[in-house]
């Protein structure tokens, strides 16, 4: 496997892809989004790393700094920009009730099969809730971008009669109403094999 990411070496999303880019979500960067379990740029524990890899795939602990008024929702979007794709790979999307998670979440929040209060799992990638860190071997450090959006207008619960959590997450950004971005944060976790 470490042949494979050294071929892949210079193979890399980019940021530039990052839903933080879409331009409804473009907006004041006054969120401080934080774990208790690796600083922004440093290394993300094992224990948060995918199963495939040895990790016990335990979605980090994440904490924000006080919401702005009128937030209705949060939505959270975890992407590895180091993915040798042509998009950043999608790991989580959520939406958060800040009536449930007013300045955080506990570890393991982001799980498929038990979501924390307040938390519906959005479609990610590969199914629903949070998936780990699991770069290819030898392909050098992955940085994996939480970000975290205030809604002032809740996401709608349906779209064309489809349930939103089966909605592809590329086509999540443009329901968000036009100015219902209040404020954002962005954490930066690395991991690498």
């Amino acid at each position: 496997m470490a042949l494979i990411g050294k071929l892949l070496m210079n193979r890399r999303a980019g940021e530039k892809d990052l839903v933080w880019n879409e331009v409804v979500l473009t907006g004041p960067e006054t969120l401080r989004l934080s774990s208790p379990a690796f600083a922004d740029g440093g290394p993300i524990p094992s224990e948060h790393a995918g199963r495939r890899i040895g990790g016990a795939n335990v979605s980090p602990p994440l904490t924000w700094s006080e919401l702005p008024a009128g937030t209705a929702q949060l939505l959270l979007v975890i992407e590895d920009v180091d993915a040798p794709t042509t998009k950043p790979f999608v790991h989580c999307v959520a939406l958060i009730s800040p009536d449930r998670a007013a300045d955080g979440l506990p570890a393991g929040a982001l799980s498929r099969d038990t979501p924390g209060p307040g938390v519906t799992l959005l479609r990610a990638q590969f199914g629903s809730g949070y998936r780990g860190p699991e770069p290819i071997r030898g392909h050098g450090p992955h940085r994996y971008v939480c970000q975290l959006f205030a809604l002032g207008t809740p996401l709608p619960g349906t779209v064309d009669g489809m349930p939103l959590t089966r909605i592809p997450p590329r086509k999540i950004p443009p329901l968000v109403a036009s100015g219902s971005l209040l404020a954002r944060g962005r954490l930066t976790g690395v991991y690498e094999r």
